[in-house]
């Protein structure tokens, strides 16, 4: 069973940076898609971007494409989400998950949830 961890939330004014990371224990994902998602309050979590397992494919949602870059550390079990340029409607909670399904690549399939970190983007 993987379980996962996010850190690096917090606040941060607009058109500040935050890096997100997530570690991987009880068995490696190395072979899986790695995935962030979020979700704000009153909204339905949305998908925010995909790494394939050996990093060469990246997705992302078109409203990050540009200000967010994922990257993962196979060897550490991580994976990361730097996130520059924020802006308010950035503000949820930011979960990371592994891609199992086939369908990772349109963010579907996911599963072993962290519990999520807040990330709060003021004007």
């Amino acid at each position: 069973q993987v379980h996962l961890v996010e850190s690096g939330g917090g606040l941060v004014q607009a058109g500040g940076s935050l890096r997100l990371s997530c570690v991987a224990s009880g068995r490696t994902v190395s072979s899986y898609a790695l995935g962030w998602f979020r979700q704000a309050p009153g909204k339905e979590r949305e998908f925010v971007a995909a790494v394939s397992w050996s990093e060469t494919n990246t997705y992302y949602v078109d409203s990050v494409k540009g200000r967010f870059t994922i990257s993962r550390d196979n060897a550490k079990n991580t994976v990361d989400l730097q996130m520059n340029s924020l802006k308010p409607e950035d503000s949820a909670v930011y979960y990371c998950a592994v891609g199992y399904g086939p369908s990772w690549t349109a963010g579907k399939g996911f599963g072993s949830w962290g519990q999520g970190t807040q990330v709060t983007v003021s004007s």
